[in-house]
């Protein structure tokens, strides 16, 4: 998807000539004469980088750069300015403009410093994103986890609310977070809570606040967890849980941006995005009269939602082997694989509880294996007869399906993609191959 970019300027015709000009490079762009237009339409329409005129009657550019950072905290943006005024440019980038460029400006340089802009912008979001703490390498082999990601990240530049749907233990948080560090709030907090774990009482204080006095036990101030958010990223985990009542106090703070402390007067004002996830049916919920219908529209904007581990077995081996590779760098166990038995067991087990299940069986055969690999023992020796036998709710056929592709996808993976050394290692015509590939998808 190809990067937006803003114009802005009093003079049309330069907004026309810059306009043509990016749209050439491949660059999405829309057009503004009007700063209060522009800022009006970054919230429904975010956009990946700023070009403004310094000079400008009303507003000038450093103004708008200001307004649009509360906006699109971290928004790069670049000034145009004429000579007489390059100090008063310099002046701006010292607050937070990441370069200027002159009138009249060279077409080749201009898209080179739009370039590395962008560049920067990227860099800095992912940089964040890896150095995050807590922040886990998404596993997506799987055509379905793959369009979660793939809408997870259109997603994440917008200040829309996002409400990620999936079983327990899917991975909703590890979303929820890839959406925070891959927006321009990532150098903002990240805050998650799960409401079904408060009763209504303490979530509201939890969630809003309270004041010194409001409860016995209040001796002082306590901002919630709305304020402690503020600038970044709230995720209210099992959204669904809540009641009735909380449902209206929180659709007041969705609509209205502020809060109302538990024993105070004068509400406050939050600058957040929201991330909501459950496990439940809300359409069914709503449907039922147990979810407020109004609520459920302000937080399905835009919903990701997430498979099941039983729906996405391509999934199952390569996130085993990167939950190993972390036990093993953060716990220093001298481990060198999964034992093809405990493969064959883990692609045939229905997995209930999801990823969070399997990272817990792969933690658990780390610490208890006795030789230089995982075995099936170590896992659930209570089942190891199992792996020498099809699942009960999979056919044979299915197990050697998935065996097959694992090892397919495997040994491509080691030779780089080359088709021809991947046959010769495998003991197969390159036709036989490429049928194999089409039927697995891996073409």
């Amino acid at each position: 998807m190809s990067a937006r970019v803003a114009v802005l300027d009093d003079e049309p015709r330069m907004v026309e000539v810059v306009a043509m000009l990016l749209r050439r490079a491949g660059y999405d762009v829309a057009e503004f004469t009007e700063p209060c237009a522009l800022l009006g339409a970054l919230e429904a329409a975010p956009v990946d980088l700023l070009l403004t005129d310094l000079t400008m009657p009303g507003m000038d550019g450093v103004a708008v750069l200001e307004r649009a950072r509360e906006t699109l905290p971290g928004l790069p943006v670049i000034l145009f300015t004429a000579h007489a005024t390059v100090q008063t440019a310099i002046a701006a980038m010292k607050k937070g403009a990441y370069d200027y460029v002159e009138k009249p400006f060279d077409n080749a340089e201009l898209r080179a410093l739009v370039a590395r802009a962008l560049e920067h912008s990227e860099l800095r979001r992912e940089n964040r994103y890896l150095k995050a703490p807590g922040a886990k390498r998404i596993v997506a082999q799987s055509a379905a986890m793959r369009g979660a990601l793939a809408l997870a990240r259109r997603v994440a530049p917008s200040r829309s609310t996002v409400l990620v749907t999936g079983e327990s233990g899917t991975g909703k948080e590890v979303i929820a977070r890839a959406i925070h560090y891959g927006s321009a709030r990532a150098d903002g907090p990240f805050v998650a809570l799960n409401v079904k774990a408060l009763s209504d009482t303490l979530l509201e204080s939890e969630l809003f606040g309270h004041v010194a006095g409001a409860f016995t036990g209040a001796r002082a101030d306590k901002p919630g967890v709305f304020e402690r958010a503020d600038g970044g990223t709230l995720l209210l985990d099992e959204i669904g849980e809540v009641s009735g009542d909380f449902q209206a106090k929180l659709l007041r703070v969705l609509a209205e941006r502020e809060v109302l402390p538990v024993g105070g007067t004068a509400p406050r004002p939050v600058d957040v995005r929201l991330v909501a996830a459950t496990h439940r049916d809300l359409e069914a919920d709503v449907r039922d009269g147990r979810f407020r219908e109004d609520l459920f529209f302000r937080l399905n904007v835009v919903r990701v939602a997430l498979a099941p581990l039983r729906e996405r077995r391509e999934d199952i081996l390569p996130l085993a082997r990167a939950f190993l590779a972390r036990i093993v760098a953060e716990e220093g166990r001298d481990l060198a694989g999964l034992s093809p038995e405990l493969e064959a067991w883990l692609l045939a087990h229905d997995w209930p509880g999801n990823v969070r299940e399997l990272e817990n069986a792969i933690e658990r055969g780390a610490v208890l294996a006795r030789g230089d690999r995982i075995e099936l023992a170590d896992v659930a020796p209570e089942d190891a007869s199992e792996a020498r036998e099809p699942a009960a709710t999979r056919s044979l056929a299915e197990l050697l399906d998935l065996a097959t592709a694992e090892h397919l996808r495997r040994v491509l993976d080691e030779v780089g993609g080359k088709r021809v050394e991947a046959a010769r290692r495998l003991g197969v015509e390159r036709t036989t191959l490429y049928r194999l590939m089409r039927r697995h998808g891996l073409a």
